[in-house]
């Protein structure tokens, strides 16, 4: 695996939060019943996976069609982690809505989306594909690792948390978004750049 996959994979993998999101599907499980929950879990965890790739491989058709251009898309995303990154750092109070909101097993509806397909992954995977085509295979191979990890993660979730506590939880979680701040800046200035010598 090169370094551009490991770093594909590891932007998905911050962007999707796993640890963020582990209060809220612990919240979301809580009615299911405790014998179905790893299967609940799986299957809300496909359906991500799913969307993901569909967006992955038809996402740039779609980008085509409103004669976006590649800089606009590049400072876009930039724009749409900067901002996901800084609820990170800086969280609001994230209330586990859904819970309230879904009687039974939820379904595809908040676990899958958007809680791991949230539109920052939809974004950077359409911003992948279009950016450079000819390394879809590259690009679902950094998305599978990603979504992977990620569903360990959740997987553990009631391990996790007491094992790290809620602010171990917060503490990784900012970790996180200080990269994403990172990389996003990183991705800004890129597309502005772009922009520029292109005009000029």
């Amino acid at each position: 695996m090169n370094m551009e996959i490991v770093s594909a994979a590891t932007l998905l993998f911050l962007v999707m939060d796993p640890l963020g999101n582990i209060p809220i599907f612990l919240a979301v499980l809580e009615d299911v019943a405790p014998e179905r929950r790893t299967r609940v879990l799986l299957r809300e965890l496909l359906l991500a996976f799913i969307v993901l790739v569909l967006f992955l491989f038809f996402g740039r058709y779609l980008l085509g069609f409103l004669q976006l251009s590649q800089h606009s898309i590049r400072i876009a995303g930039g724009i749409i982690l900067f901002l996901i990154a800084l609820k990170m750092v800086f969280p609001v109070k994230r209330s586990p809505h859904a819970a309230e909101d879904i009687q039974g097993e939820p379904l595809l509806v908040p676990l899958a989306i958007p809680m791991v397909a949230g539109p920052s992954a939809m974004a950077m995977l359409m911003l992948m594909a279009t950016n450079d085509p000819g390394r879809m295979t590259d690009w679902l191979i950094a998305l599978l690792s990603a979504w992977l990890l990620t569903s360990l993660i959740l997987l553990s979730a009631n391990g996790l948390k007491r094992f790290l506590g809620r602010r171990g939880l917060v503490a990784m979680e900012r970790l996180m978004g200080m990269l994403l701040i990172a990389i996003a800046v990183q991705m800004l200035l890129e597309g502005i750049s772009a922009y520029l010598l292109e005009q000029g």
